[in-house]
């Protein structure tokens, strides 16, 4: 690695718990607020991640995430934008369902999708692959425009299931182990070598 080059870092975070997390409802890309829970999450990651310097966040547009952002930024105090390419995987028909009523509703369909890959693919919704163009379009724009920050990125899970998964080479089949913990924050890094993982699971907020 080039010693003189500028390191960009990126934490990526999911936004806290939200009512439809708690249902264990299908979120896509409609909106649903933050628990009571979800608001004391929140605060208390801003007063844990206030020690690692930020330079500004990075948000998903969606409610949950803006919510969360905010939150946390009220500990952080460092600009903050949106990007609604850092929104979370468009479910389509499946979306304000739960993953037990689609197993009841179209058992072979999801069976089938699940073995699809990257090309993952709810009825009336989008690819993972698309996930990963927009999030990874919307990352590398941030890199170009704040080279050598380190930047708080707070997001959906599939979004930070797709930018890894990638960096990491995966197929995204279901015999895959799992690799990200929930609550916890994942590290990026751009350097001379380009985009690639420093941490995944760094350090978990809960």
């Amino acid at each position: 690695m080039n010693s003189d080059f500028p390191i960009t870092r990126l934490g990526l975070l999911r936004h806290a718990e939200t009512e439809w997390n708690r249902e264990k409802r299908i979120q896509g890309q409609t909106e649903s607020p933050l628990t009571p829970e979800g608001v004391r999450q929140a605060g208390a990651w801003g007063r844990i991640l206030k020690v690692y310097r930020w330079n500004r966040i990075l948000s998903s547009d969606s409610g949950r995430a803006v919510q969360t952002s905010g939150a946390i930024n009220a500990f952080l105090q460092v600009p903050m934008r949106c990007d609604s390419r850092l929104r979370e995987q468009d479910w389509g028909q499946w979306t304000g369902k739960t993953l037990a009523e689609v197993k009841k509703e179209a058992p072979q369909i999801l069976s089938d999708l699940e073995e699809s890959g990257w090309k993952f693919r709810p009825p009336g919704g989008e690819s993972r692959s698309e996930v990963w163009k927009r999030s990874e379009a919307a990352i590398r724009e941030a890199i170009d425009r704040w080279h050598g920050e380190k930047i708080l990125v707070v997001t959906h899970k599939g979004v930070i299931k797709c930018l890894v998964y990638r960096l990491y080479g995966r197929l995204f089949l279901p015999a895959e182990p799992l690799l990200l913990r929930p609550g916890n924050l994942h590290w990026l890094i751009h350097d001379s070598n380009g985009l690639q993982t420093e941490k995944i699971n760094a350090f978990s907020l809960f």
